[in-house]
């Protein structure tokens, strides 16, 4: 039996699937066979897509042509091949100590970690969080593990590590990694705290870790997730994965494992263990399994290296293998910037941006002029007539709710981000709500937000989020207005004292004591004096 099999992206979006022709002597029949045709025979398949049998036929090399490893002639580029990959990402967690750490990184890691404990917060109260307590709790477990942040709950470090990683995402308020090179979509790359801190939270509470270990344990699972979300092939996401619950994976085991005092070879299997565990589907987006990806991710990190700790096997190439994680899951990934680990890190160099408003990322460049434009021109919504939103083509492809129904539909939906600032002037966690996104007045300004591709914006690259508004106005003026990044990003950062603010105003939302919360604040910003990190997840208990 002998199988050709057309690959390549460009081949496949040709022909909307992957061709592959069997001999006689293994099925009996000759047959063609696609994703989206099983099995169909190839007279019927002939008859069907008239026109096509010379292309067809194309794909039936000779044996000789198999025997020399012969590509067809649109075979997308090769394969990347660079041996010990994974060793080599397993020996940078493995020798990087806290001192490899630049001063300013470990700064700009303090926003993000407390950014994260505000998140966790105020995403123990939404519904999926109760939901899983109330399925966890069917299990008769006892009360003892991890904190459960924002409860009285302890709970095995595993289960613990997916309850703080749904809290921390599921209002879409998380931070986020910037592209590098413009093929990248910015904000379409990880967030990067959400499966690497519920992970390093839960192993350090258990091994008695201070602040110094769980920061670098926190910023080593931040590096490898988005070097590895920077490396991956664009496809990855286009296609439908959602990379913070697929690379994020590595992120949550790369920080478990350095708690834990893991060796390369171990680190390595850690790898290979949550790699067959990555997960996360886009089309999910809006719903309540968008937050699951990403509390998967953080569980998937603790549960690898409980694995790998037994003893468990998995491949030691995982990441470079034909068959492994860049192969399948992205067609491809640029070696070179997994050769960059620390060089520089992620956090200094393109920077993390941290989010002003709970929604997805792509509506902030929007949400942030917005917000200028109504403030500098004193517009109401009852002054305004049309609101046009123009963006390169991959923000219509995230943002794909035009008409939401419920709060998890508005966090991607640019006609809402854009009618709530008109009419509430702001848009808080009260403000994404069910309620209020069925309110009458909110529904009808949507309405008049038309959201499209414009060429200025694609033009601009997918390395940026540009964004350009037209205010029509009643009395015929237009008002206009640009931005290529939001509130929070490197270009407009938050301050320590501003990244408090927002944390403030999670913790209300929480119902929250204020005494716990300022103490929170005060003791993340002096995090590498603190001996054990168990004082800093009490305060975060009730």
């Amino acid at each position: 039996m002998w199988r050709a099999t057309a690959k390549g992206s460009s081949w496949r979006k040709s022909w909307a699937c992957c061709w592959r022709f069997r001999s006689s002597e293994d099925t009996g029949h000759d047959e063609f066979a696609s994703d989206t045709i099983w099995q169909m025979k190839r007279r019927a398949f002939l008859e069907t897509f008239v026109g096509l049998g010379a292309a067809v036929a194309s794909l039936v090399w000779p044996a000789s042509a198999l025997d020399r490893d012969e590509k067809p002639p649109c075979a997308a580029p090769p394969f990347p091949h660079v041996e010990g990959l994974t060793h080599q990402v397993a020996e940078f967690v493995q020798k990087t100590q806290y001192p490899d750490l630049p001063p300013d990184v470990v700064e700009l890691g303090k926003k993000s970690i407390l950014d994260g404990l505000g998140l966790a917060l105020a995403g123990s109260k939404a519904e999926n969080g109760k939901l899983f307590r109330e399925y966890i709790g069917t299990w008769g477990l006892p009360p003892r593990g991890a904190t459960v942040m924002g409860t009285a709950l302890k709970l095995p470090l595993r289960f613990a590590a997916f309850a703080n990683g749904l809290a921390i995402h599921v209002e879409d308020f998380d931070d986020t990694q910037l592209a590098v090179a413009k093929d990248r979509q910015y904000g379409l790359l990880v967030h990067p705290t959400v499966p690497v801190l519920p992970a390093a939270l839960a192993v350090g509470e258990t091994i008695l870790c201070g602040g110094k270990d769980l920061m670098l344990a926190y910023h080593l699972g931040v590096e490898v997730e988005c070097k590895i979300a920077e490396s991956i092939s664009p496809r990855h996401y286009e296609d439908g994965f959602h990379s913070t619950g697929t690379c994020g994976v590595f992120g949550g085991a790369a920080a478990a494992a350095k708690l834990r005092g893991f060796d390369a070879a171990r680190i390595a299997r850690a790898f290979g263990i949550a790699a067959s565990q990555a997960a996360g589907l886009r089309e999910n987006f809006g719903t309540m399994m968008k937050s699951f990806h990403a509390g998967h991710a953080a569980e998937t990190g603790v549960f690898s290296t409980d694995l790998a700790s037994l003893g468990w096997t998995a491949a030691d190439q995982i990441l470079e293998a034909n068959r492994g994680f860049f192969h399948a899951a992205g067609g491809s990934y640029d070696p070179a910037v997994m050769l960059r680990l620390g060089q520089p890190w992620t956090f200094a160099t393109p920077g993390i941006s941290i989010k002003p408003f709970p929604c997805g990322s792509l509506t902030h460049p929007a949400m942030t002029e917005m917000q200028r434009l109504i403030r500098n021109d004193k517009i109401t919504a009852s002054d305004v007539a049309l609101v046009e939103v123009g963006t390169n083509r991959n923000l219509p492809n995230t943002l794909i709710h035009h008409q939401p129904k419920d709060n998890l539909q508005a966090k991607f939906s640019m006609e809402f981000s854009m009618a709530i600032l008109l009419i509430d002037g702001k848009a808080g966690l009260s403000q994404f709500t069910d309620a209020v996104v069925n309110r009458q007045d909110v529904q009808e300004m949507m309405r008049r937000v038309r959201f499209y591709i414009d060429p200025e914006a694609e033009a601009a690259g997918y390395d940026k989020m540009t964004s350009i508004l037209k205010i029509h106005l009643k009395d015929g003026r237009i008002i206009a207005g640009r931005a290529d990044f939001g509130k929070g990003s490197p270009a407009n950062p938050m301050s320590y004292d501003e990244v408090a603010e927002k944390f403030q105003g999670c913790a209300d939302y929480a119902g929250w004591p204020p005494v716990k919360a300022v103490k929170i604040i005060a003791m993340v910003k002096d995090l590498e004096s603190v001996q054990d990190i168990r004082t800093l997840t009490a305060l975060c208990s009730s």
